[in-house]
């Protein structure tokens, strides 16, 4: 696993340096060719230390600071693929679906996404991740099902055979 931290500089300038300085490393400068391998060393290992003070009593968390979603909007624009990166399974899928869907926080059941705002959100990434992939002709059905499956979305096998 990786963590990037990401600085209040960082955000307030929507600098990805961190960002693209890990996966120069990771990947050796070359985006321009993927393959299996590649893709290997960034699938599911990023973790976020986003360091953003807050002043005492502001309940907000991250993904209601307007300065940490643009952030997380202009990764998403300039790496829309990089959800692939994330690792899944500490959660940090979701919390990027946070940073660009509108949501809700409720005590007792957590995170409530806008739900034709979700919607939108998997299908676009659904397609690009699909495109992305096939681009690099990479196996995609399961990475794009496990990932709709996060957010709690089943893709039928016959529509991802599709794209």
């Amino acid at each position: 696993m990786v963590t990037i931290t990401v600085t209040p500089e960082q955000l307030s300038s929507l600098d990805l340096s961190p960002v693209q300085s890990w996966l120069e490393r990771a990947i050796s400068l070359n985006l321009n060719r993927i393959d299996e391998s590649a893709l290997a060393t960034i699938e599911k290992q990023v973790q976020f230390d986003i360091q953003f003070a807050r002043e005492e009593g502001d309940p907000r968390e991250l993904s209601e600071i307007p300065e940490v979603r643009l952030w997380f909007i202009r990764l998403d624009s300039v790496y829309p693929w990089f959800p692939l990166c994330l690792d899944w399974q500490a959660g940090e899928f979701t919390r990027y679906a946070a940073m660009l869907v509108p949501h809700e926080f409720h005590r007792v059941d957590g995170i409530q996404f806008n739900p034709e705002a979700l919607d939108l959100f998997i299908m676009g990434r659904v397609f690009v991740l699909a495109d992305w992939l096939k681009k690099y002709q990479l196996p995609a059905q399961f990475r794009l099902k496990s990932l709709a499956q996060l957010l709690g979305y089943d893709l039928d096998d016959n529509f991802l055979a599709q794209l």
